[in-house]
């Protein structure tokens, strides 16, 4: 699941949520925002069951990114439909 809001400065937080135990290993979530880096955007655990990592971007940003389990496994947020050329998941967030 993908939650955004609007902060000031024309710009957007984006914040990725996954269930804590799916997959029950330590997973980051990757794309431009962070240079493709493994491990740079962890999702952290939450209080209701769930986990997150949230990321800042300018407004009108094409997002594009994939999980990355600390297995080595990819995975994709499955709420996300759209794919980018590579076939990563991709959405833009607000107005540009």
């Amino acid at each position: 699941m993908i939650s955004t809001k609007a902060l000031p400065f024309n710009k957007f937080r984006v914040t990725f949520i996954l269930d804590r135990e799916d997959p029950p290993v330590p997973i980051s979530v990757v794309g431009p925002f962070n240079d493709w880096t493994p491990g740079a955007t962890r999702l952290r655990n939450r209080a209701d069951g769930l986990r997150s990592a949230t990321v800042v971007v300018p407004a009108g940003t094409e997002v594009a990114f994939r999980y990355l389990a600390d297995d080595g496994t990819w995975r994709d947020d499955p709420d996300v439909h759209d794919r980018d050329e590579h076939g990563n998941p991709v959405f833009t967030v607000g107005p540009a």
